[in-house]
């Protein structure tokens, strides 16, 4: 017969993950399945951003905006280890968007989604602030305003590992077959490294991402009116350009805009580009032209050339955009379209298109509202998600530097490098696996970069993780700062603890 729950879940990205956190805390009985690792697609190649989306304002996408600005401290709120206030700086470039306008743009920015915690926009005199220091001196007023930064793979993890504590089942590695309808509800065919079987839903959720189509017309067999725009996003990731603590956004003559952000300390991530896209989104690749196009970028504003022996590491992804028929890539809507597929007396589809991280957890509460009529009553009201603590974020929002101090206390072996990044990756959750440690040795083997045994035996029980990727490009960025050698032999750690998981 196979288990019967009441919404089954299509897709381990942030909408899949924040749609079933939602769905279990309002008291369902919820089953999520990914076919690769969680935030393994479109989730973990982003820009790394909380932000309105400023340019979105050119596209009078006022709704989208207003929504992602109120998101922003939300999202903080709920998951300050991961989710930090960043301050962007906005060259005036003359020749390009008037600074009437800019201040205009930025104007709606502060005021459209009621701001508080927040700083609002300034102007700066390039020629006397440091944030001036890197940049050709053909530039002298800039706008700074706020937005913030953000794990973007951790922060799907926590959703999940959030909803499986509130009674979620959550499958990774685990693939979808086939959906088909029966009476009463959906019988859903899925396969793992034990094989296939079958569970049961009364409700169906598409949130396959960049694979929404192929779901719906490969695995379930349903046509829909909506399509999806792949996008592909590429970015590069240089040695530290600039030694301050602020994000650059610069226009191009081309009308796309870039960010220079801080990044993993030692960094500077720049991106991103905007090109439609047809190919496989497993395999999608930052092209070399892409490469060039955002060390050109970035050259017209830094005094010292970025080229391409300055990047470090690409990487790209496929945004799964819904096709609005706009010309241009970069002008396709960032907001998300939930189709609904309920033929009377039949169970209930619905399928994601589109969406940005920001706005995850409004398209979840959207997503719920939909299906409503299809799923047994539900005990929470929406909101809660907004108001309650991802795992541990039970913290004050600025309160990550406090949460250093009381990791060192607790644990004087720790080099402050460590326990900060502990902070900042685990919040208040990284004093479960540290537990009763006296001892650096107590952690067993270190790899580099303070990544410890016991940090990956964490991962890989209670975040999911298989493989060394997961860990290192996906939990943490700690893949920017191992050598060839160091990645090698967390590889070969992370599958001997899977064997003997499995075994």
């Amino acid at each position: 017969m196979g288990e019967m729950f009441d919404l089954a879940i299509v897709g381990g990205g942030i909408n899949g993950c924040g749609i079933a956190r939602d769905a279990t805390g309002r008291g369902l009985k919820v089953y999520l399945c990914e076919q690769d690792d969680l935030a393994s697609g479109t989730s973990s190649w982003s820009t790394k951003l909380i932000h309105g989306g400023l340019r979105y304002l050119e596209y009078y996408e006022f709704r989208l905006v207003r929504e992602a600005l109120i998101e922003r401290e939300v999202l903080w709120g709920i998951a300050p280890h991961v989710i930090a206030p960043l301050r962007f700086v906005l060259p005036h470039h003359r020749g390009l968007r008037p600074a009437w306008l800019l201040r205009l743009g930025l104007f709606l920015y502060d005021h459209l989604g009621g701001r508080k915690r927040l700083e609002a926009t300034r102007i700066l005199d390039l020629a006397r602030h440091p944030a001036g220091a890197p940049l050709k001196p053909g530039f002298g007023k800039a706008f700074e305003y706020s937005d913030c930064r953000v794990q973007d793979s951790r922060l799907v993890v926590l959703n999940a590992m959030d909803a499986r504590a509130r009674g979620a089942t959550i499958e990774t590695r685990t693939r979808l077959v086939e959906a088909r309808r029966e009476e009463s509800c959906w019988a859903i065919t899925v396969e793992d490294r034990g094989g296939q079987r079958v569970i049961r839903a009364k409700a169906l959720v598409n949130a396959g991402g960049p694979w929404v189509a192929e779901v719906l017309d490969d695995r379930i067999h349903i046509e829909s009116h909506a399509r999806v725009r792949l996008v592909k996003g590429s970015h590069i990731v240089t040695r530290k350009i600039f030694d301050h603590d602020k994000a650059y956004i610069f226009q191009n003559a081309d009308g796309r805009i870039i960010f220079a952000i801080p990044y993993e300390h030692d960094f500077t991530l720049i991106g991103t580009t905007d090109l439609d896209y047809s190919g496989d989104p497993k395999a999608v690749v930052a092209s070399e032209d892409e490469v060039l196009y955002l060390c050109a970028a970035a050259s017209e504003y830094f005094e010292k050339p970025v080229t391409r022996e300055d990047v470090v590491w690409s990487f790209s992804g496929v945004r799964p955009l819904y096709d609005d028929g706009a010309s241009k890539a970069q002008e396709a809507t960032r907001d998300y379209v939930l189709t609904l597929d309920a033929a009377e007396g039949k169970p209930a589809l619905l399928s994601v298109f589109g969406g940005k991280i920001t706005t995850y957890r409004r398209l979840a509460e959207a997503a719920l509202a939909k299906l409503a009529p299809h799923l047994p009553p539900q005990g929470q009201p929406a909101g809660w998600t907004g108001r309650s603590a991802l795992p541990g974020g039970d913290f004050p929002v600025e309160g990550v530097d406090a949460l250093t101090d009381e990791l060192l206390t607790r644990y004087p072996f720790l080099e402050p490098d460590m326990a900060a990044r502990y902070a900042r990756t685990y919040g208040r959750a990284a004093f479960n696996w540290l537990g009763f440690a006296k001892d650096i040795r107590d952690l067993g083997e270190i790899f580099g970069a303070g990544l410890t045994a016991r940090e990956i035996r964490y991962l890989i029980e209670q975040e999911w993780a298989r493989s060394g990727d997961d860990v290192l490009w996906r939990r943490t960025k700690l893949g920017l700062h191992l050598s060839p050698a160091e990645r090698a032999r967390v590889a070969e750690f992370v599958a001997g603890e899977v064997g003997v998981l499995a075994g």
